[in-house]
């Protein structure tokens, strides 16, 4: 529902997944239409900013820049 709530919005949206059924609920984004209702609900959970990491951290910055994302 995110998906389709950002799609709804303008936002270009690029969703990763490896799984197969997760693949298949994302792309089943463009059989229906959030109503205005439930846009509004949905803007309504957004903060502003993150409830899980701070992304000003120095010491989130650092762990980030610690990850080794390939061989």
């Amino acid at each position: 529902m995110i998906l389709r709530w950002n799609v709804q919005r303008g936002v270009v949206v690029i969703p990763k997944s490896v799984h197969k059924e997760r693949i298949e609920e994302n792309f089943n984004i463009w059989d229906f239409e959030l109503t205005d209702e439930e846009m509004k609900t949905i803007s309504s959970l957004d903060l502003g900013k993150s409830n899980i990491v701070d992304h000003n951290s120095v010491d989130f910055i650092k762990m980030l820049h610690s990850l080794k994302i390939h061989d």
